[in-house]
């Protein structure tokens, strides 16, 4: 078969030099000139822009959402239990818009489009919210009168208005910064780690400022104050956003990825009665794609590979223009089929993921909980207090520091030793993430226990170190996952790849709910309080903890054989993308039918 194919490489030689030359201007743009890519990739110039527009925008909405129960409840009035549940069904809208937004994204807008329309409509829903709070007419004069029908109107179309900017923006502004870098070269591929790691360097350090600065602005000072600083901030990230429309990489949508996943699970059932095709049977015509790179055949999942196997039948619809739509039904091409693999190889790691998203919701929840019952004064003469939400400043605190040693000191050190491009793989880093989430509730049991002997008489500074742990491990854990799931990803996908982090979320939230619920339920009984009394000293948070921890150490087990199972993507040698260049214009489908049993074996 390679003598085969060597013979047939000499006659088109030139072809295939002048097609290669050809791929560095095949990137789309949305003015659709052709440009070198050489050109066009940016890098860490572009970088002022897009990292500058994700903070003001994680400045703005962090801002924003994070003292909402407090607005609903003093200025509208509302009871606690409904604006939780409010709050509850924005969360959860805010966590599952950005698969409808990644679905937009990957397959009409583009990620460029979405991020603008998205972050503009964030900065309408903000600067809405914010004269909910400045015009006395939008909320309730005093809180015992409640909101009028109008005024709940204009503060339910605030939030929507937030939910849309969270689904364009959620799944895109990752990716999109992602690619500024040219994944070709090394020092593309490098720029696109740090990139990851900077993103949440720039994301813990909103975050602190969030919790301490604005609170405090909107708690202390005056809401409409409170309100407009972070809406400001969402109108300064996107004056920046658009600043560097001339640097950035815009790559266009190439169609549902989602069609093409439905089509070759169509194609494998039709034909679930036929025996799995050898490599020269499937077809495989030249990789017509500039923008998704060409995947090498696995030999997983090979009930998949009947969907490429190529039958008499696909030839007679092929010549049959009357039948083409029934036959992308039936057949499909070996990389649609490599690109379900991807997504299948991907959900069992992916869902290793929520167990992690429950310890991180869970001990955040509780550490505020826990601080309220501590002694939070300080000074001389101990007139000030902590305000018991600010605690997370710690985690974030470890993320501050940790990330840049990782990234300038760590990871230099390791490639020295693995000769591995990042030092360890994404695998390698999620699974120490999960190890110490496991170390962080443990922990902070220890630390409860010691807490509640002590009583409301123990010092703050107990929490201290499971806060510093948790940041650790999300350093570890949910940065390798978003690079993880952005290297893994065929191109079309890298939207819902960033969609995916959040719909974790989302299952997350809903599972610590139920979790709550149920421990409520079972664990009190009469003249016993349960694990989580409203008083934590008579409860049991640290058993709370251990169970946590005990969830945490079987996902860890569950994930090493998911990441022993896993293969990577790779791709095929640039030479396929020449000779795919070489047929790219004029060659119709009905040509490579006939040519597939020739091509032999994928690369």
């Amino acid at each position: 078969m390679e003598a085969t194919n060597k013979q047939q490489q000499p006659p088109v030689q030139e072809e295939h030099k002048a097609a290669a030359v050809d791929v560095k201007k095949k990137l789309s743009d949305d003015d659709d000139k052709g440009v070198e890519a050489e050109e066009k990739y940016h890098g860490w110039k572009a970088m002022p822009y897009v990292i500058g527009n994700e903070t003001f925008e994680k400045l703005g909405t962090i801002g924003t959402t994070a003292n909402l129960l407090v607005y609903l409840t003093t200025v509208y009035g509302m009871k606690s239990a409904n604006a939780a549940t409010l709050l509850n069904l924005f969360s959860g809208t805010t966590n599952l818009a950005p698969l409808l937004g990644a679905f937009l994204s990957d397959t009409y807008l583009g990620r460029y489009a979405t991020l603008a329309l998205a972050s503009v409509a964030s900065f309408l829903g903000m600067l809405l919210l914010t004269l909910t709070a400045a015009i006395s007419s939008l909320h309730p004069h005093h809180k015992e009168d409640g909101a009028s029908t109008g005024q709940m109107a204009v503060l339910l179309a605030s939030f929507a208005l937030i939910a849309v900017g969270a689904g364009g923006i959620r799944p895109c502004n990752l990716a999109f910064g992602a690619d500024q870098f040219d994944p070709r070269t090394a020092s593309g591929r490098r720029g696109i780690a740090s990139f990851f790691n900077w993103y949440y360097f720039t994301f813990t350090i909103a975050m602190m400022v969030s919790a301490t600065l604005i609170i405090y602005l909107q708690s202390n000072v005056s809401w409409p104050l409170g309100l407009a600083v972070p809406a400001a901030l969402m109108g300064l990230s996107c004056a920046l956003f658009f600043m560097g429309t001339r640097l950035y990489v815009r790559v266009r949508p190439e169609g549902s990825p989602f069609t093409s996943f439905a089509r070759v699970l169509v194609a494998a059932y039709r034909k679930r009665r036929l025996p799995a095709p050898k490599a020269e049977e499937m077809f495989d015509p030249p990789h017509r794609s500039s923008l998704v790179t060409k995947i090498a055949y696995t030999d997983q999942f090979r009930c998949l590979d009947k969907a490429a196997l190529v039958v008499a039948e696909d030839e007679e619809d092929e010549l049959n223009t009357n039948n083409t739509n029934n036959l992308q039904w039936r057949l499909c091409t070996l990389q649609q089929v490599e690109e379900v693999k991807c997504l299948a190889r991907i959900l069992p790691v992916w869902s290793s993921g929520i167990i992690y998203y429950i310890v991180l919701t869970n001990l955040g929840n509780y550490a505020v909980l826990q601080a309220m019952q501590t002694d939070r004064r300080l000074g001389r003469t101990r007139s000030f207090e902590i305000p018991a939400g600010s605690f997370v400043v710690f985690n974030m605190l470890a993320l501050t520091v940790w990330i840049p040693f990782y990234d300038r000191v760590l990871v230099p050190a390791m490639q020295r030793v693995t000769k591995r491009e990042g030092g360890i793989t994404q695998l390698q880093r999620i699974g120490t993430g999960l190890a110490l989430s496991v170390l962080t509730m443990l922990v902070a049991a220890a630390v409860e226990r010691r807490r509640r002997r002590i009583g409301d008489a123990a010092s703050c500074f107990l929490l201290v170190p499971q806060q510093l742990l948790a940041g650790l491990s999300e350093a570890f854990a949910l940065i390798g996952q978003v690079e993880f799931y952005y290297r893994q990803f065929p191109e079309n996908m890298r939207s819902v790849a960033g969609a995916l982090l959040f719909l974790g979320f989302a299952v997350a939230s809903y599972a610590s709910g139920l979790m709550v619920t149920v421990v409520h339920r079972t664990t009190g009984g009469p003249g016993r309080p349960d694990w989580l009394a409203q008083d934590l000293n008579q409860g049991r948070v640290d058993l709370y903890y251990l169970l946590i921890a005990a969830m945490a150490a079987v996902n860890l087990i569950y994930f090493l054989a998911c990441a022993r199972w896993f293969r990577f993507k790779k791709p095929v040698h640039d030479t396929n993308a020449a000779a795919m260049l070489v047929e790219m214009d004029g060659n119709h489908h009905s040509d490579t039918i006939k040519k597939a049993s020739a091509a032999g074996p994928p690369v």
